[in-house]
């Protein structure tokens, strides 16, 4: 099952539009938060996201145009360390700072986790991070993973685009991140797919 009609972000420009998308994920949009997701699609299109790509990312765009804030975990920080043995081997390691709950008596959680690359990380510890007070996380598994360098004239310094495809067995979804750090586009389009996730596990 996927997420419902899609919208070329191209055909997004008229209100209309975004109205009809508001109605069938059920958000009652008034007008100030219309122009704000008119805004902040033509913004993040300049920068090179590709929003008919990445339906999930869109409807949480269009949620927190309406003042909605995600209640599942705050990011403290996050980084990745990854080192070369004497022997030629890398290995990869992600630490990820989270608070979890409701503001005022969040938690702090700390969690350092090996994978076979970056994303595999950073994915696995801010599943272990989450997961005690969110264990539908573990329902969540990401299929797919696709990088494309937007602006190849600036060689290493180029912008990415990051896709990442989910599922938790009865929906699928895309999310999308961009930046010239493609470890932050990586980060970006993950952590969007966890939130996307444990949103519609609520549903």
């Amino acid at each position: 099952v996927g997420n419902g009609t899609r919208f070329v972000v191209s055909e997004m420009a008229g209100k209309a539009t975004i109205a009809i998308k508001a109605e069938e994920l059920g958000l009652a949009m008034d007008g100030p938060a219309v122009n704000q997701v008119i805004d902040d699609l033509k913004r993040l299109e300049h920068e090179g996201y590709h929003f008919e790509a990445a339906d999930a990312s869109l409807e949480l765009l269009m949620r927190r145009a309406t003042g909605w804030d995600q209640p599942y975990f705050r990011v403290e920080s996050m980084r990745v360390i990854t080192d070369e043995s004497a022997t030629g081997s890398f290995t990869t390691e992600a630490t990820v700072k989270v608070w979890v709950g409701p503001e005022g008596s969040a938690t702090r959680h700390v969690h350092t986790a090996e994978g076979n690359g970056p994303v595999n990380a950073i994915d696995t510890a801010l599943r272990a991070a989450v997961s005690q007070a969110h264990p539908r996380v573990d329902r969540i598994h990401l299929t797919d993973y696709k990088v494309r360098i937007l602006d190849g004239g600036s060689a290493t310094g180029a912008v990415t685009r990051v896709l990442i495809d989910a599922t938790d067995g009865e929906r699928s979804w895309t999310t999308i991140g961009v930046s010239p750090n493609i470890i932050e586009a990586s980060w970006r389009a993950l952590e969007e797919s966890l939130v996307y996730g444990l949103l519609h596990a609520d549903a």
